[in-house]
């Protein structure tokens, strides 16, 4: 099967909004032939998209041919049992990313990106270590943001269940529902345990927020990308051409706690800041190499400072790696995820859907930056007290009263001196 870009997902997590999603997933399903009812029927049409899509050759040193004998010999009395039976399956890939979906799961993953969603806000995924959910990051403006909860935070119970042991999937059936119910989070932080009652609620993103500053260099264009959704690239665009219009001295992107979502998105959004260069390198299990490339659709060559932390992950590296090995801005904050593996996305023949790891990215200078994340160019730690603060009143975020934006500031008031400098040189000689 051929998969276009805007069937891949970029990191995927379990969007905690409706129902268990890849985070932003974009799903450019390519049309099925309706099976059979065997419940077996559908356990082999997922063994088969493993083999021949996964990511790695040796199935993380699992016997695959072996797998599929064991799953097609057992008796199934329904679908019900044949799905558990796939999750089964695909647990033994050892990759939380690589998931199965029922029909229910499936269709509502399908408008995670429709800019309307219900839920508490915040993206799940399993550490491949402890196997622990851990917290990719809550959506600004929701539920979960409002009432303190992190990046990296530690789920260990729903409602008093233990998480321990239990899948992506699971936990977000237990988070989900509907608008004006509650359900009570018991997040570890460190040493602390806390728990969160959050107000489920329907959610509108929209995934860029921009405004214009005024400094004593000059004025800046400020803009905040939350999420890299179907209507990001656009909102990006008019964005930069308003801010363009006002005649801006240079800006401050800030990715901070923006979880990822759509790789064209990411790709789109790049060449707007982008002359000429790589983006980003997709690699599969044959070593094939897929190489995006700025176009020459730049909309500005002015000054850039981009703000990273924790929880900027996938697309936000994609998009932070592009600019700083291209030299195109200075990154500043904290480092990031560290979430650099692609999914593709697809419907199976019952209506059921899965999501499978079929390569990893690079950056332009080839970094792998899978758990390693990406470091930025200057760091600027938060203390425990500034982030509560930040949280608690989000009209500091972005302001001199924000550590990172107010050294991000800085950095850009250089940036934009120097090339001032510069044009002047040139215009002299």
């Amino acid at each position: 099967m051929v998969i276009t870009q805007r069937g891949l997902a970029i990191g995927a997590t379990a969007l905690v909004l409706t129902t268990v999603a890849v985070t932003g997933a974009g799903i450019h399903l390519k049309s099925q032939a309706v099976l059979s009812e065997s419940p077996k029927e559908v356990i082999d049409e997922v063994w088969h998209i493993i083999d021949r899509q996964y990511v790695d050759g040796t199935f993380n040193q699992v016997d695959w041919r072996s797998v599929r004998t064991e799953y097609l010999n057992r008796s199934y009395k329904d679908k019900e049992e044949a799905y558990t039976a796939i999750r089964e399956m695909l647990k033994k890939l050892g990759d939380p990313y690589t998931r199965f979906m029922n029909p229910e799961e499936f269709k509502n993953m399908q408008i995670d990106t429709s800019g309307e969603l219900s839920g508490v806000g915040i993206q799940l995924a399993q550490d491949e270590e402890t196997k622990k959910l851990v917290v990719i990051a809550p959506i600004e403006d929701t539920p979960a943001f409002k009432a303190g909860v992190l990046a990296k935070d530690i789920i260990l119970k729903i409602d008093g269940k233990s998480t321990e042991g239990m899948s992506v999937n699971d936990a977000v059936r237990l988070i989900r529902g509907e608008p004006g119910t509650s359900v009570t989070l018991t997040i570890q932080r460190g040493e602390q345990q806390v728990d969160y009652r959050l107000n489920r609620a329907r959610i509108e993103i929209h995934p860029v927020r921009y405004s214009l500053r005024n400094t004593p260099g000059g004025d800046i264009g400020y803009i905040r990308l939350n999420q890299f959704s179907a209507i990001a690239a656009q909102e990006m665009r008019d964005a930069i051409n308003k801010l363009e219009d006002r005649k801006v001295t240079g800006y401050i992107l800030d990715l901070r706690s923006n979880p990822g979502g759509l790789l064209y998105s990411s790709i789109d959004i790049a060449r707007m800041w982008l002359k000429e260069g790589t983006i980003v390198s997709t690699v599969d299990r044959q070593g094939e190499t897929d190489r995006q490339v700025a176009n020459g659709s730049r909309i500005t060559d002015k000054p850039l400072v981009v703000l990273v932390d924790g929880g900027s992950a996938s697309a936000s590296e994609i998009l932070s790696g592009a600019l700083q090995d291209n030299k195109r801005a200075t990154l500043v904050g904290t480092q990031t995820f560290g979430k650099g593996l692609v999914q593709s996305v697809r419907g199976l023949g019952d209506g059921s859907g899965m999501a499978v790891t079929i390569a990893k990215y690079l950056t332009p200078s080839g970094r792998d930056i899978n758990k390693s994340g990406i470091h930025p160019d200057v760091v600027v730690e938060l203390t425990e007290a500034q982030r509560k603060e930040l949280q608690q009143d989000r009209t500091k975020v972005g302001t001199p009263d924000d550590p990172q934006y107010a050294k991000g500031l800085d950095i850009l008031k250089e940036e934009i001196a120097k090339q001032s400098g510069n044009n002047s040189a040139s215009s002299s000689r």
